[in-house]
């Protein structure tokens, strides 16, 4: 059956014995079946926030938590099976000043609807974030220190307890490095404020406890930008404190250039060493003209027009497929999100996406998915069972068939687990 043919990625392998067993029990011995995979377990991720509109049906209004991008629900329409054929999780927007605009009027119902329409279709959501400096509700500012703090509490443990059972990992504290002392900040916020009185490892904690304190099955994730040692110090600060973290998110947006496998080999190392999984939570790759070195924050380089070009999309195409191959090598890394699947509406206005505006997928688009579909996938494969109905699967962890005379039969090969054992419902 198919493996990575890189010895480096043997570890995402699994190999179980699959036993087959009539519905009276005894072995189905010496038959031919076809094994199929369906579904990946590990999470391959892209931002969903193009399609808040369509899972709600509603083409006249975009949600409030698409002002940060997107496509308009008709043209999401069009990028449904793109998405789908390749992503098997999805990160919604939170921010909370798109959010709730207006106090005590959040746009729950909408992210809802959203997060159930992913989760009919097979794909975990995650929220980003619960907790940010940036884009805190200008409403919060006529709060006091102490008011401002317990809405922020509220706010958490109001988002965590609404979406429990269908959000499933939530960013609980995003770009904390620099809160509260970044220079670039446009504009005065209060979870600044409120940070620069209780501190970063207070202001943590608060959104950590508040998100236990629902009870729900949630898995939390410090997230940031900044893959210096400041990073490295925080996080120490966090453990230290006893915090519940269950992983560390890496942002590589990689506007400026790809950063190279020696690079992205030496930040994932850093950080693994505190012995958390590693979720790369943003990765985007440009297909166009790169954003210039010297800039020192992304955000100041936002062009009219920044163009999507043919050689760029053989760049990208060609650094998506190293860049993957880099991290899914590394045993810590649990998940990699794409920031993005369209250039319409992508961050900063670059040309991002893997589809270009206009709908059609870009080279990066088919390569990532003869990677993720074809290299590391188990295709339909004929084995035949032994004289105790078994037959030795080798495959990446996920959700596979395994068919008799053409009637598929569902089961998962999952980490660590050597023996798995079917009984059909029905043979002839």
């Amino acid at each position: 059956m198919s493996h990575p043919a890189d010895p480096a990625l043997r570890h995402r392998v699994q190999e179980a014995t699959l036993t087959l067993r009539r519905p009276d029990g005894l072995p189905l011995a010496d038959t031919e079946v076809v094994v199929e995979q369906v579904r990946h377990a590990f999470p391959f991720a892209n931002i969903g926030f193009d399609f808040i509109g369509l899972a709600n049906d509603d083409v006249a209004r975009p949600s409030a938590s698409q002002v940060f991008g997107g496509a308009d629900p008709e043209a999401a329409a069009l990028l449904v099976d793109l998405w789908l054929d390749l992503f098997n999780a999805a990160t919604l927007p939170f921010y909370w000043a798109g959010f709730e605009p207006v106090r005590g009027r959040p746009d729950t119902e909408r992210l809802l609807a959203a997060a159930q329409w992913f989760r009919e279709r097979g794909v975990s959501v995650k929220g980003h974030p619960l907790v940010w400096h940036t884009l805190a509700p200008d409403w919060l500012m006529d709060c006091t220190d102490a008011e401002v703090e317990a809405t922020l509490r509220a706010r958490v443990r109001r988002e965590v307890e609404s979406f429990r059972g269908i959000v499933d990992t939530w960013d609980v504290v995003n770009e904390a490095v620099i809160m509260p002392v970044f220079a670039n900040e446009q504009r005065q916020n209060a979870v600044t404020r409120l940070c620069r009185r209780i501190g970063r490892i207070s202001t943590i904690r608060l959104a950590v406890e508040e998100a236990r304190t629902t009870g729900a099955p949630v898995r939390l994730v410090l997230n940031d930008f900044d893959m210096s040692t400041a990073y490295e110090c925080l996080i120490e600060g966090v453990l230290e404190a006893g915090l519940e973290i269950d992983a560390l998110g890496l942002q590589s947006h990689m506007h400026q250039g790809y950063w190279g496998e020696e690079r992205t080999n030496d930040v994932l190392d850093r950080f693994a060493r505190y012995g958390l999984p590693l979720h790369l939570t943003e990765t985007t790759l440009l297909s166009g003209d790169l954003m210039p070195p010297e800039i020192e924050d992304l955000n100041d380089h936002q062009p009219k027009v920044w163009p999507s070009t043919p050689a760029g999309e053989d760049r990208q195409a060609d650094e998506i497929v190293r860049h993957y191959r880099t991290l899914l090598s590394h045993p810590s890394v649990e998940s990699v999100t794409y920031w993005g699947i369209t250039d319409r509406g992508a961050w900063l206005g670059a040309p991002a996406g893997l589809v270009r505006a206009d709908g059609s997928p870009k080279p990066a688009y088919d390569a990532l998915r003869q990677l993720i579909k074809d290299e590391w996938w188990v295709a339909p494969t004929r084995l035949r069972t032994d004289a105790q109905g078994r037959v030795t699967v080798h495959g990446w962890s996920g959700a596979y068939t395994v068919s008799v005379d053409g009637t598929p039969v569902p089961w998962d090969l999952r980490v660590g687990e050597r023996e798995v054992e079917v009984v059909l419902a029905r043979y002839a």
